[in-house]
């Protein structure tokens, strides 16, 4: 096996992808923290998007079994919270595939999260501002429920963090 590069770790890490939003790799989701390589040894580190999320041993076995297909022979993944998720960490190919799913991205903000940021969304339908958000609470806690007046549609925008 020739030698292994982060980049290699990074590109098969592609095919992990979130549970609640299955075109995103949790790469461009922005919970791969770190790689490090020793050897036939490695070691990832993810910060999941909640402390609480239900989805964070399905992530570390589908991250632990993708490098194990790839011949990797040993594997650790470690959950840490030192420094804490946010959604600027979300890749641009990220936010693009969560708009083509049909949720609103969240926007960019200085982790400041005021109430007029997570109230307006721009509609992943038309693109249209002229929305409302009509819930915080969501189906999972990363979404709010958001309208369209422009379309006249319901959508969910994944919250900015």
């Amino acid at each position: 096996m020739e030698t292994l590069t982060e980049a290699h770790i990074r590109q098969w890490l592609e095919a992990v992808k979130d549970p609640e939003i299955p075109v995103l790799s949790l790469v461009d989701l922005g919970v791969i923290r770190d790689i490090s390589i020793q050897g036939q040894k490695v070691k990832v580190v993810m910060t999941p998007t909640f402390s609480g999320c239900p989805a964070i041993d399905m992530m570390k076995q589908d991250v632990q079994e993708v490098l194990k297909n790839n011949g990797v022979e040993e594997v650790e993944v470690e959950v840490n919270f030192k420094t804490a998720w946010n959604s600027n960490l979300i890749s641009e190919k990220g936010r693009a595939a969560i708009k083509k799913f049909g949720l609103a991205p969240p926007p960019m903000h200085n982790l400041i999260v005021d109430i007029d940021i997570i109230e307006k969304a721009k509609c992943p339908r038309c693109d249209g501002e002229n929305t409302e958000m009509k819930t915080p609470f969501g189906p999972t806690l990363c979404r709010s429920i958001h309208y369209c007046y422009d379309c006249r549609e319901a959508f969910e925008q994944f919250k900015p963090l």
